[in-house]
């Protein structure tokens, strides 16, 4: 059997792709970067993960070669693969074939879709429907993996919006949670952005459906075109909101914190009631959920001085993301005085939403900013960097303790002099926060 090679199989979307082929008796190999927690893991499950990228990876026994889009053409596996003629493919497009021979539930937005697909696809196997899920986050229903391959045609998705990839799937039920000014550097405009989404929507199967955000200005600032689409593809639209009346109920059953989780699980229990799921059981299938990987996840304690602190680990990278993130530590930790280490990731964003950042910050008493991880194959040369945001903060907010640590490696030093600033003897809370490689920084401080 030939093999299929993914060049960047250390991606967290990739690596759940190359799962569920593994699960479907392909022969996967891979290469990555570095080496990581899922590069370690895949090459448990029995896939040949090299690191490092090398015309030598692939062999006239590849017989596909999938790509993200943050691989560049000049990749040596990539141009290796183009010279023996071995078909090369990328991963969207290889996720949006398997859409189309499953009763696809595609999940997405600006913010909230891994959250949102976790809900959806833990409602799904609570109920007995057997679903496949491809998610962009490990999960402990899953495994600790982002994958789990089920026998029945449903398959719940988290659909990327970054390059426009979900616009390779064809799903039968669309959610989308909200639209937001997020990669601009790929879309130029907010406008841009604005009508790929109604692409996206504009491929739900005939007589499919949409489940919407109503509480959204953006999303639904297009309400008038969905409905022209809608029409004309026979799809049903369910517009879910903060108003309805299950919104108290459904905050009730989460053990999750913050409104936006509980706008999350809105869009779920109206899939729910769309698969016709008992109430109750989308209620208790929705409260049994505790969160996922870098999502408000606990990591453990560390010291600094004679002060222990709680440590968590989160993903929020947008403005809009830190806003709603910090607000539910706050709700959840209301007494504890509330450590932000936030590591601002990519330059474009930081250039363009320059001013969010820094005024994104309220809910924390101190602010620690890491210097910019620039995204390879997507960042230009920043005309802003992380001390400029430190700047920034305090000239707009001139009584906020916001610090700039420029050497990540010193954070424990530092966080021992943030320490004084605090009341005692209130257990802090501290919260690692970031896209970047801001996480290896995090496992550090808990050993």
């Amino acid at each position: 059997m030939k093999k299929i090679h993914f060049i960047g199989i250390g991606g967290i979307g990739m690596s759940a792709l190359a799962r569920y082929l593994l699960a479907q008796k392909w022969a996967i190999s891979g290469s990555d970067a570095m080496e990581s927690a899922i590069t370690k893991a895949l090459r448990k499950e029995g896939v040949n993960v090299k690191i490092g990228h090398k015309m030598a990876h692939v062999g006239r026994g590849t017989g596909l070669v999938v790509y993200n889009r943050a691989i560049p053409a000049d990749n040596p596996e990539l141009r290796e693969a183009r010279r023996l003629l071995i078909p090369t493919v990328p991963y969207a497009q290889v996720l949006g074939e398997i859409t189309k021979g499953h009763a696809t539930i595609a999940i997405t937005g600006s913010h909230g879709k891994t959250t949102t697909t976790a809900l959806a696809g833990i409602t799904l196997m609570k109920n007995k429907f057997d679903p496949t899920i491809l998610i962009g986050s490990n999960l402990t229903e899953l495994g600790g993996k982002n994958v789990r391959v089920g026998k029945s045609p449903y398959l719940v998705l988290e659909a990327d919006d970054f390059g426009a990839a979900f616009l390779e799937y064809v799903p039968t039920i669309a959610i989308v949670t909200n639209i937001d000014r997020e990669h601009l550097d790929f879309y130029k405009t907010f406008a841009n952005l604005k009508k790929s989404f109604l692409k996206f929507l504009s491929r739900v199967k005939l007589g499919g459906v949409m489940i919407l955000n109503r509480d959204d200005k953006n999303l639904y600032s297009l309400h008038g075109v969905i409905a022209t689409i809608a029409k004309r593809n026979r799809v049903r639209v369910i517009w879910y909101s903060s108003a309805n009346r299950s919104a108290g109920k459904i905050k009730k059953a989460l053990k999750i914190a913050g409104e936006h989780n509980a706008s999350n699980a809105l869009a779920v229990f109206e899939l729910g009631k769309l698969l016709k799921i008992p109430e109750s059981n989308i209620l208790r299938a929705l409260g049994s959920y505790r969160g996922a990987w870098r999502r408000m996840e606990y990591r453990g304690m560390m010291r600094a001085g004679a002060q222990a602190i709680n440590v968590f680990d989160d993903y929020a990278h947008h403005p809009t993301e830190i806003k709603a993130t910090l607000s539910a530590f706050r709700e959840k930790f209301p007494a504890s005085p509330l450590i932000c280490v936030f590591q601002p990731h990519q330059a474009q964003r930081l250039q363009m939403l320059f001013n969010e950042f820094r005024d994104t910050f309220a809910s924390a008493d101190v602010t620690i900013i890491f210097p910019l991880y620039h995204v390879k194959g997507r960042d230009v040369v920043a005309k802003r960097n992380a001390n400029d945001l430190v700047r920034a903060m305090h000239k707009k907010h001139p009584k906020k303790p916001v610090f700039y640590c420029s050497n990540p490696r010193e954070i424990k030093e530092l966080l021992k002099e943030v320490m004084k600033l605090l009341p005692a003897p209130r257990s802090p809370i501290l919260v690692m926060m970031g896209a970047g490689n801001i996480v290896s920084i995090t496992d550090r401080l808990i050993k």
